[in-house]
């Protein structure tokens, strides 16, 4: 069982500026409140292959999440699949497309799995994700405004 989510948002930087800075899920701390930690493996630039290894807090409790980049089409398309074991897992992405004046259209995604007792859960969780798509949205369209 399975759900989807996405948000789109208009953001005031170029499309270049603001694919190098989402396809660096180290930035997802300072749009996602849920995400407390997270690091990216190897070093260098984000690639296909690229993982992001995360602590995040949902529902009052920390799980660990690792993320692998299994697509990657600069400054277009980001792709990624969740690799972690947990009740509900992610697969989604974001979708740039350059707009007049060097802003540029952003639309992020989610598709949500329930595994096992998670999919009990999944109704839940995927409500509040999609109560959360607009002002998730507005941290994205801030954070990286912010970051250049």
């Amino acid at each position: 069982m399975s759900g989807q989510f996405e948000a789109v948002v208009e953001v005031d930087r170029p499309v270049e500026q603001v694919f190098d800075c989402l396809a660096d899920g180290r930035h997802d701390p300072e749009f996602s409140p849920r995400v407390l930690e997270i690091a990216k493996e190897p070093d260098g630039p984000t690639a296909v292959g690229t993982v992001f290894r995360s602590t995040v807090k949902d529902a009052g409790m920390k799980t660990s999440r690792e993320f692998r980049i299994t697509a990657l089409d600069a400054p277009r398309t980001v792709r990624w699949i969740e690799q972690s074991r947990n009740l509900i897992t992610a697969e989604g992405g974001y979708d740039l497309e350059p707009l007049p004046d060097g802003r540029t259209r952003v639309r992020i995604f989610n598709v949500l799995e329930g595994h096992g007792i998670g999919r009990l859960l999944l109704g839940p969780a995927l409500r509040a994700a999609r109560k959360d798509a607009p002002d998730l949205g507005r941290r994205i369209k801030a954070a990286v405004e912010r970051s250049g």
